[in-house]
C-alpha cells in the first residue's frame, strides 16, 4: 500500500491523491478560463441589458426626458471607458487576482444601489459606481486568461472571452425585457448580485495571483478624470444639440470645453510616466490599427443595438419582452460565430476574418433599414439579426486579438484595458450620435424616416472598421529577441 493512502481512505480520495499534477493543473486552468469569461460576461451585460428597461424606468421617473435617461447608459459607458486603463495598470502593480476580486464586489454593491435608486439622478450616480467596478473587472479578466494559452492559440483564447462578452452585450436586451416583464427595471440590476457573487467565488478558487514587477508609480488618475469630463461634455453636446440648438451657447461651450479637456488628456498621455493610453503601445502598428477598428465597430454596435429596441417598441409597437426576444437570434449567432472565427484567425490571419465580419454587420444594418411601418419579423428582422450576429462574432473578438497580437505578455492587462476602452469610447460616441440623429420625431412616418437615417449613419462605422482592418499585416510581427527576457510577470 502506498504510504500516502490509508485503509480508511475512500476510493474517490485515493483517486484524487493519485491524480497526476498535470491533470489537477488542467482542472484549475479550465475553471480560471471560465471565471475570466464570466467576469467579462458580467461587465458587458450591463452595457445593453438596461436598453429594454427604458420604458419601465421612464414609468418610475415620469419627469425625466429621454435625453436625461440616456445618461443611465452614457454614465456607465464613459466611466468604464476612462477607467479601464488605470484599473489595468493598478492590477499589474497590485496583483490581478486581488484587484479582480475587489472590482467584482464593487460591481455587485453598485448593482444593489442601482436597484434601490429613488430617482433618476441617484440611478445615474449608482451607474457611475457600477462603471468603476466594471472598469476593474474587464481588463483584468482578459489579462488573466491570456497567460493560460501559448502565443499561437491566443486568438482562439480571445475568441472564447469575446464570445462571452458578445453574448452578454447582444443578449442583454432580451434578458432585460424578460426581467422587466417579470417585475420592473430594478430586477435588471438585482440579477447581477447572484451572478457577481458566483464569479467572485470562482475567482477565489481558480485564479493565480500575478504582478508586473516593473510597474512603478500610480496610473494617471488625473488624466482619467479629464477623459471622463471631456467625454461627458462631448456626449452632452451631441445628445442635447437638437433640443438646445447646435449653435446655442451651451452646446458650443460644451463642445469647446470637451475639445480642450480631451486635448489635455492627450497631452498627459505623451508626458505622464503611466498614461491612460501608452504612446509606446500605440506605436505598435497592429495595436493602433485594431483599436481604431474597435472604436468604429463599437460605435456601430452600441448605436444599432439601442436603435433596434427603440425601433421595435416605437415603430412596430412591440412590447418590452417581445422586443427583447426579437434580438435573441443575433446574440446566438454572435456567440456561435466567435469561437470558430478565432480559430480561422489563428490559421489565416486576423484581417481575413475581420473584414468579412464587418461587411456582414453592415449588410445586416442595411436589411433592417428596409423595414417598413408594418412588422415583418421573418422576412426582414430575422435575416438582419443573423447577419449582424455572425458579423459581430467574427469581427469584435478578432479585432481584440489583433490588437494584442504583438504585445508582450507583461503588458497584457494594460493593453487589453486600452482595447476595451476604445470599444467603450465607441459606445459613448455611437449612442450620443444616435440620439442626435433620431431627435424627437412626431408621428409614425417621421419616426420611420428618422430610424432609416439613423441606421444609415450607423452602417458607416463598421464599414470604417473594415477599412481599418485592411491595413493590418496578415501575420504577427517578429518578436524582439529579448521579448521573453524582458518579461517580469511573477505568479504566485
Amino acid at each position: 500500500m502506498p504510504p500516502s493512502a490509508s485503509p480508511s481512505a475512500s476510493p474517490l480520495a485515493a483517486r484524487r491523491a493519485a491524480a497526476p499534477p498535470r491533470q489537477r493543473r488542467v482542472d484549475r486552468r479550465t475553471l480560471a478560463i471560465a471565471t475570466a469569461c464570466a467576469g467579462g460576461f458580467l461587465a458587458f451585460l450591463d452595457t445593453t441589458i438596461v436598453n429594454t428597461a427604458f420604458p419601465s424606468i421612464a414609468g418610475s421617473f415620469g419627469g425625466a426626458t429621454l435625453a436625461q435617461l440616456s445618461w443611465v447608459l452614457d454614465a456607465y459607458f464613459i466611466v468604464l471607458a476612462a477607467l479601464l486603463v488605470p484599473a489595468g495598470g493598478l492590477a499589474d502593480r497590485l496583483g490581478r487576482k486581488r484587484v479582480f476580486l475587489a472590482g467584482t464586489l464593487l460591481f455587485v454593491t453598485a448593482s444593489v444601489l442601482c436597484a434601490a435608486a429613488p430617482s433618476w439622478q441617484v440611478l445615474v450616480a449608482a451607474r457611475v459606481v457600477q462603471g468603476v467596478g466594471a472598469a476593474i473587472v474587464v481588463p483584468v479578466s482578459l489579462a488573466l486568461i491570456l497567460p493560460e494559452f501559448p502565443v499561437a492559440k491566443r486568438a482562439a483564447a480571445v475568441g472564447m472571452w469575446g464570445a462571452s462578452a458578445a453574448l452578454a452585450a447582444a443578449g442583454g436586451p432580451a434578458l432585460g425585457g424578460l426581467l422587466s416583464e417579470l417585475a420592473d427595471w430594478r430586477l435588471v440590476f438585482l440579477v447581477n448580485v447572484p451572478l457577481g457573487l458566483l464569479v467572485w467565488a470562482m475567482a477565489r478558487r481558480s485564479l493565480v495571483e500575478s504582478v508586473d514587477e516593473r510597474a512603478t508609480g500610480l496610473p494617471d488618475l488625473a488624466g482619467s478624470a479629464l477623459a471622463v469630463a471631456g467625454l461627458g461634455l462631448l456626449a452632452l453636446a451631441l445628445v442635447e444639440g437638437g433640443n438646445w440648438g447646435w449653435t446655442s451657447a451651451p452646446i458650443v461651450a460644451s463642445a469647446v470645453a470637451a475639445g480642450v479637456l480631451l486635448a489635455a488628456t492627450a497631452r498627459r498621455c505623451a508626458t505622464h510616466p503611466r498614461p491612460i493610453v501608452d504612446p509606446k503601445l500605440m506605436r505598435i502598428p497592429s495595436f493602433a490599427r485594431a483599436n481604431l477598428g474597435l472604436l468604429l465597430l463599437g460605435m456601430g454596435f452600441f448605436s444599432t443595438i439601442l436603435a433596434n429596441i427603440l425601433f421595435l417598441t416605437s415603430v412596430w409597437s412591440y412590447g418590452i419582452l417581445t422586443a427583447g426576444l426579437a434580438v435573441v437570434p443575433g446574440a446566438i449567432a454572435s456567440a456561435v460565430a466567435a469561437i470558430p472565427a478565432g480559430k480561422l484567425a489563428d490559421r489565416h490571419g486576423h484581417r481575413a476574418v475581420i473584414v468579412p465580419g464587418c461587411l456582414l454587420y453592415v449588410a445586416g444594418i442595411l436589411v433592417v433599414r428596409t423595414a417598413g411601418a408594418e412588422p415583418d419579423f421573418l422576412g426582414t428582422w430575422l435575416p438582419a439579426m443573423v447577419l449582424n450576429g455572425i458579423g459581430l462574432g467574427m469581427s469584435f473578438p478578432t479585432l481584440g486579438a489583433a490588437a494584442l497580437r504583438d504585445v508582450r505578455p507583461e503588458r497584457f492587462a494594460s493593453a487589453s484595458a486600452i482595447s476595451s476602452a476604445f470599444r467603450q469610447f465607441g459606445g459613448v460616441l455611437g449612442t450620443a450620435i444616435l440620439f442626435a440623429v433620431l431627435g424627437s420625431p412626431v408621428g409614425l412616418g417621421a419616426a420611420l424616416d428618422a430610424f432609416h437615417e439613423a441606421y444609415l449613419v450607423s452602417a458607416l462605422w463598421p464599414l470604417g472598421a473594415a477599412l481599418a482592418a485592411l491595413t493590418l499585416a496578415p501575420r504577427a510581427a517578429a518578436a524582439p529577441a529579448d521579448a521573453d527576457a524582458d518579461a517580469k510577470v511573477v505568479t504566485r
